[in-house]
């Protein structure tokens, strides 16, 4: 009908809230005395900030559906949405208040995380104002909220690619994610607690061969899985800081879907424009403002790129 908006092409699921980012002045905090001289910054963040955001920057039109407090800190979400254009209708009110996480961060962009997950807790979305969101959506991108894997069945049966972002897996066996895993065609995960993701990968595609399998591996590079087999890539080269990791996962995964998914480029093009985005993301200090647009990212993708390496 005229003047209804369209569609989103892609609804992230999951999880939004206020990032306190804490930057320590050495490389350590000085545990010998009480007090430590920080510089602490408030931003909207944690996963589905960051995806719903990359998806804007690149010109994508993106519906978040997720839980917020009737707080301040869920004021400074729905701002930030807001500025972006993303699509609100799928916000839901969490009693408990908006989420939030502590990051303190090192001199090398490292972070360690303290998330407060009490937000949340049991809640469920409205599944009707669920299905009418992702009605006309070619993607879905999910994270690990607990109420998500309640909507992954519905986004299959609307025919959306389902992708799933199992963030820091420490046990590929663990029973919350199961659910998450079993129902994603495309499956994302970071191998910060191993080594070698290449085990991880494997036993992701044994089930379902078909799907496709991403690992971030920081400064190492990337992984993806297929059926033909394993291919390393190594980090796109780039002149910018590392100051800040947090979202460099979020927009691995954003620019990976939105170039293979969206706009049906190869496998191999796509890893390389979701490494960039995650290295744009790397440069940005303390907040979730500036993801990398595209005009930005084709200008990067005009320089020479590494070559993959089999695994």
């Amino acid at each position: 009908m005229e003047g209804l908006s369209p569609s989103p092409e892609v609804v992230v699921l999951g999880c939004a809230g206020v990032d306190t980012n804490v930057f320590l002045p050495g490389r350590e905090v000085d545990w010998s005395v009480e007090a430590n001289f920080t510089e602490n910054l408030d931003t909207a963040g944690q996963a589905g900030v960051y995806a719903s955001r990359g998806y804007a920057a690149l010109g994508r039109r993106v519906a978040f559906i997720g839980n917020l407090g009737d707080d301040a800190c869920g004021a400074m979400v729905r701002e930030a949405f807001t500025r972006d254009g993303v699509d609100v209708r799928g916000l839901f009110i969490d009693p408990a208040g908006t989420a939030r996480s502590v990051n303190v961060m090192y001199p090398d962009g490292r972070r360690k995380n303290f998330y407060d997950a009490r937000a949340a807790s049991g809640l469920r979305p409205d599944p009707a104002r669920c299905r009418e969101v992702m009605a006309g959506a070619r993607l879905v991108h999910s994270h690990l909220a607990d109420w998500a894997r309640h909507l992954l069945p519905v986004a299959r049966e609307l025919g959306l690619v389902v992708a799933c972002d199992l963030q820091d897996v420490v046990d590929p066996g663990d029973a919350y994610r199961q659910d998450f895993i079993r129902e994603a065609d495309i499956l994302f995960f970071s191998a910060a607690n191993h080594a070698d993701p290449a085990p991880l990968i494997r036993r992701f595609l044994r089930d379902r061969p078909e799907r496709i399998v991403v690992s971030g591996m920081g400064a190492q590079g990337c992984a993806l899985g297929t059926r033909k087999g394993i291919r390393f890539f190594p980090p796109e080269p780039s002149d910018l800081p590392v100051v800040d990791t947090n979202g460099a996962g979020d927009s691995l995964a954003v620019g990976f879907l939105t170039s293979h998914v969206l706009e049906g480029r190869s496998l191999a093009e796509s890893v390389r424009r979701g490494q960039l985005a995650a290295r744009h993301c790397c440069s940005l200090r303390g907040t979730s403002e500036g993801l990398i647009r595209a005009e930005a990212l084709a200008a990067l993708l005009r320089q020479p790129a590494p070559g993959p390496e089999l695994g």
